[in-house]
């Protein structure tokens, strides 16, 4: 039979057994209160009646009050008659009081009617004996079957308490006795259940799935070994610095890389607990410190390359940590069984862009002269001391100088790239009249305004403070954006200015009424080189992210707000000067 029949069957009896304890106890419980309520309601009250009218006659059945608490009593007893022989009783006391009322001094009929009230009690006793023994009848069937059915129930429930328990408990603590030594390796367990349930069943499951594992241990213990001794080969052979940590930060592996330049051996590091290492080792320290302070991997802002004197000269590695999570067998959450550290070799990349950058400078710089050159030339033929100039050679003269402008404003953009990447950007910060720098960007996109016939409308807000900025820097970005609102926006329009302070900073806006800029490339206006595909106006990309770079090192914030179809605002957040 199986575990659940079982249950069912012995818990369904118990169940039937105390329903049927429930039920009688309500049924005989219900009989003697009949019972006794028979007993009170019939001859109790004839008792009642009777000793009260006893008591009249005692007093004098000549008094008034007496007289009609007599005829009362035996109203109410008229009203109580249930034994047989009772009604004659009744009407022969009724006949006797009406003689001893109209001659109460007469002593016979004193005596008369005495006794037929003596026989009224004496009647009603005798039914109160016999409905008592009745009662009593009652009260011992219903102890008795009670009595048995409890019994029956009681043994029934304390041979469930005794057997169920170890009917249950005792096969699954074998059973999980059996697990432990599976999990610790010894596949040659087995459970041993002479039923023929469902605990036989999962003996037999188990006892397959250990045999199952034990031929699985013999006949890939040695292509483990083997894979384990490649894995590590390859680790070793990695160009790249690789060390391996488990869920304590104990170093399971550093590949051979990794100990040149730490200046370790595999006997100074195996098994210890990396906080120990890094203790007496700065590189270690450096490389660790996001696991020392508890940060998850993986989180945060991506770390700067590291420095390290590797291969007889200075280095540039990338340090990632790689979190391992892993889903436990019949589990569901994940669970970090430990992280690998990889740097990875950047120094070519490195030198590739010191180079690149330094490129970019040195061509900047010196295409300034020639194009310097230039405008000074065109400047002195625009102001006709060496000859007068026809209407064509004017408009060849006015685009060599557009051309001329363009090229200057690219190659600041290059010079101004190439101080943020080799990080040799000077800043000269200072309390500074945001008006000053909104002047002078104004100022310096006049022209192109008038141009297009925009209106630069300026909105000063009260009581300004001064903003801690390198003004020159600042008044770049500025002229920037101002320059890119009034390209971007239509002719005969207007492009706002508004210069505001708010919780210890200074905060200007530059809004045009423009194209916009499509919700797909907001994210991207900011990255280096990028152009919104589709667009012909002029620019190198370069502008938002040198702008980005001098707030930045300001201590300040760049963000935008768009509309496609109805314009965008840039705000430039950089803080106020607290002294002032």
């Amino acid at each position: 039979m199986k575990i659940k029949e079982k249950l069912g069957l012995g818990i369904g009896v118990f169940f039937v057994m105390i329903v049927l304890l429930i039920t009688l106890s309500v049924v005989y419980i219900n009989r003697l209160s009949d019972d006794t309520k028979k007993i009170l309601a019939a001859n109790y009250n004839s008792i009642d009646y009777s000793r009260k009218m006893l008591n009249a006659i005692n007093e004098g059945i000549s008094d008034s009050v007496q007289s009609a608490e007599f005829k009362e009593n035996l109203g109410k007893q008229k009203s109580n008659i249930t034994e047989q022989g009772e009604q004659e009783l009744t009407e022969r006391l009724s006949a006797n009081y009406l003689k001893l009322s109209k001659n109460p001094s007469d002593s016979n009929l004193q005596k008369n009617t005495r006794a037929d009230i003596s026989d009224i009690i004496w009647l009603n006793m005798q039914a109160i004996q016999r409905k008592s023994a009745v009662a009593i009848r009652t009260s011992d069937k219903a102890i008795f079957w009670i009595s048995s059915i409890g019994t029956i129930c009681f043994l029934l429930a304390f041979v469930l308490l005794v057997n169920l328990p170890g009917y249950i408990a005792n096969p699954i603590k074998n059973l999980t006795r059996s697990i432990r030594e599976i999990a610790e390796g010894n596949y040659s367990e087995r459970v041993h259940f002479e039923k023929h349930d469902e605990f036989g069943e999962l003996a037999s499951a188990f006892n397959t799935m250990a045999q199952k594992l034990d031929e699985y241990k013999t006949s890939n213990l040695e292509r483990l070994m083997i894979e384990k001794k490649r894995i590590e080969t390859l680790i070793n052979n990695m160009t790249d610095p690789v060390i391996g940590l488990d869920e304590k930060n104990r170093v399971l592996f550093m590949n051979d890389v990794a100990l040149k330049i730490s200046g370790l051996t595999i006997d100074m590091v195996a098994g210890k607990p990396i906080q120990e290492i890094a203790l007496r080792n700065d590189l270690v320290r450096s490389l660790a410190q996001d696991l020392l302070k508890n940060e998850k991997p993986g989180t945060g802002i991506k770390p700067l390359p590291i420095k390290i004197y590797a291969d007889e000269k200075e280095s540039y590695f990338e340090k990632e940590i790689i979190p391992i999570n892993i889903v436990p067998t019949g589990e569901k959450n994940e669970k970090l069984i430990g992280n690998v550290m990889v740097l990875r070799n950047i120094t070519l990349y490195k030198e590739l862009d010191f180079a690149k950058t330094n490129f970019i400078g040195t061509v900047s710089h010196e295409l300034k002269t020639p194009i310097s050159a230039i405008k000074m030339s065109t400047q002195l033929l625009e102001n006709e001391q060496i000859g007068p100039l026809n209407q064509e050679q004017k408009g060849l003269l006015h685009g060599i100088n557009d051309d001329a402008n363009r090229l200057l404003k690219i190659t600041g953009e290059l010079l101004n790239l190439s101080q943020v990447d080799s990080g040799v950007m000077q800043l000269s910060i200072s309390a500074a009249d945001p008006m000053e720098i909104i002047d002078y960007a104004v100022r310096a996109n006049r022209t192109n305004a008038d141009q297009k016939n925009i209106e630069l409308q300026v909105s000063v807000g009260e009581h300004l403070p001064k903003v801690m900025a390198d003004s020159e820097k600042t008044a770049w970005v500025l002229t920037n954006l101002i320059s890119n609102a009034i390209r971007y926006s239509y002719d005969n329009a207007a492009v706002h200015i508004n210069v505001s302070s708010l919780n210890g900073e200074v905060i200007f806006d530059v809004t045009d009424n423009g194209q916009g800029i499509a919700p797909q490339y907001i994210d991207k206006i900011f990255d280096r080189y990028f152009r919104i595909p589709g667009n012909k106006k002029e620019g190198t990309g370069l502008g938002l992210a040198i702008s980005k770079e001098f707030v930045a090192a300001q201590g300040g914030t760049i963000t935008v707000k768009s509309e496609f179809g109805a314009g965008s605002t840039f705000k430039v957040i950089l803080p106020a000067n607290h002294e002032a």
